[in-house]
């Protein structure tokens, strides 16, 4: 077993039904499985390895993973416009897999490529105008948020307060019930209703008394 394990078989195989459509995957499931993987190569990868970039300090990793996300940020603004057009193309999403795969593996470069052979060109162009337009943009932003200044800091602050609970509830620290609610007791399962912290019986009303 851990020699099969060890051997390159397993890649194969996974390789295989991943990258085929037509293999023992239903539509449905190879669809499914295929989209993750876009999601963890494009993505969840990067995301980890820009985090070991930052923390290590290492200069040319962080231009790297710069270039990733400014390329993989332009290819997913163009999908945007363009996914309800050609996504049902068959085999659109095993392409878009394999031009991840190309964008995030340092033997390709293809992020880089991408950057210097059209992202740093137009944008070299296009400098000024693009400076103009992404000036406004945060001019409106900060005067939005600035208008909105009340209902930010109310989201903020129960956002913090939100966060903080589960975190208390995660490590253990909240295990008394929330105020307001009331426990069973063994006295209403025999027919004598008690209140928390209170063991007295209710009196008994005049009927009771008749029985």
């Amino acid at each position: 077993m851990a020699a099969f394990l060890g051997s390159s078989i397993p890649g194969e195989v996974g390789l295989r039904l991943l990258l085929s459509p037509l293999g023992s995957l239903s539509p449905l499931s190879s669809n499914i499985v295929i989209r993750a993987s876009c999601c963890s190569v494009g993505i969840a990868l990067p995301v980890y390895s820009t985090y070991k970039a930052i923390e290590s300090k290492d200069h040319d990793e962080q231009k790297r993973w710069l270039i990733y996300w400014a390329a993989f940020g332009s290819f997913t603004l163009v999908e945007v416009f363009t996914d309800k057009l050609i996504s049902w193309c068959p085999m659109y999403y095993h392409v878009k897999f394999a031009f991840l795969v190309w964008l995030l593996l340092p033997s390709t470069e293809g992020a880089k490529q991408l950057y210097m052979n059209h992202l740093r060109p137009f944008f070299q162009k296009h400098q000024a105008r693009a400076d103009q337009i992404t000036g406004m943009a945060y001019s409106e932003l900060a005067k939005l948020v600035s208008k909105h200044q009340t209902v930010v800091h109310f989201a903020r602050t129960h956002a913090g307060t939100v966060i903080s609970s589960v975190q208390q509830l995660m490590r253990g620290e909240i295990s008394a019930p929330a105020p307001g609610l009331r426990r069973i007791t063994e006295g209403e399962a025999t027919g004598q209703e008690t209140i928390e912290g209170d063991s007295k019986p209710l009196p008994e009303t005049e009927s009771d008394k008749d029985d």
